[in-house]
C-alpha cells in the first residue's frame, strides 16, 4: 500500500534540494524582485535572512548582485554556498554586501572541511531552519547534518561561506 504522507521539508531524502526543484525562469523573477527589495538604504523585515553579494564574474568581468541567505554568528555571517556564484569569491579578499539596509565589506572565507562545515551549518539551520529547505540537508536528532550527506555534497563543491567582518589577522 502506498504511504500518503507528503515528503519532509526539503524534498525526500535523495531528492533534489528546493533550489533546484523551481525552474530557472521563475529564480530569474525572484531574484529579481529580491534584489530591488534587498537594495533598499533601510532595513526591511526580508534582509533580516537575505543579503546582496556584489560579485564580479571571473570570467566575464560582469558585476552583479547576487541575493543570498545569512545568519549571524558571533562576529560573522555564515552563507550556505551550493550556487555557482561562490566560484566568483576570493578567499581573504574584499566583497561588498548589502546587509538588512547598509553596505558592508565583508571578507570569505570558503568552509569545506567537513567537522566545520557541519558545526556551522548546524549553527545556521538552528538560526534559519528555512536554510535545510534549500540545501536539502536536513538536521538530524543530534542537530547536525547527515555525514554522509554532508560528504556528498562538500564532494559536489558545496561550502559554507564565513564572512569576516574584518580584515582576517587585523
Amino acid at each position: 500500500m502506498a504511504s500518503t504522507q507528503a515528503p519532509p521539508p526539503g524534498g525526500p531524502p535523495g531528492g533534489p534540494p528546493l533550489g533546484r526543484r523551481i525552474p530557472r525562469p521563475v529564480w530569474q523573477v525572484i531574484n529579481g524582485f529580491m534584489r530591488t527589495a534587498l537594495s533598499l538604504p533601510f532595513p526591511t523585515p526580508i534582509g533580516q535572512r537575505l543579503m546582496l553579494v556584489s560579485l564580479t564574474g571571473r570570467k566575464t568581468g560582469r558585476h552583479y548582485r547576487q541575493p543570498v541567505s545569512y545568519v549571524r554568528h558571533g562576529d560573522a555571517l555564515l552563507t550556505p554556498g551550493g550556487g555557482k556564484w561562490k566560484l566568483n569569491l576570493r578567499p581573504g579578499q574584499p566583497t561588498r554586501l548589502h546587509v538588512n539596509g547598509r553596505d558592508v565589506t565583508a571578507y570569505p572565507e570558503l568552509v569545506s572541511d567537513p567537522q566545520t562545515a557541519g558545526d556551522l551549518y548546524a549553527a545556521m539551520a538552528a538560526a534559519n531552519p528555512t536554510v535545510t529547505r534549500f540545501s536539502g540537508m536536513q538536521i538530524g536528532p543530534d542537530g547536525r547534518p547527515d555525514p554522509q550527506r554532508l560528504a556528498g555534497a562538500l564532494k559536489y563543491g558545496f561550502v559554507i561561506v564565513r564572512w569576516h567582518l574584518s580584515k582576517p589577522g587585523a
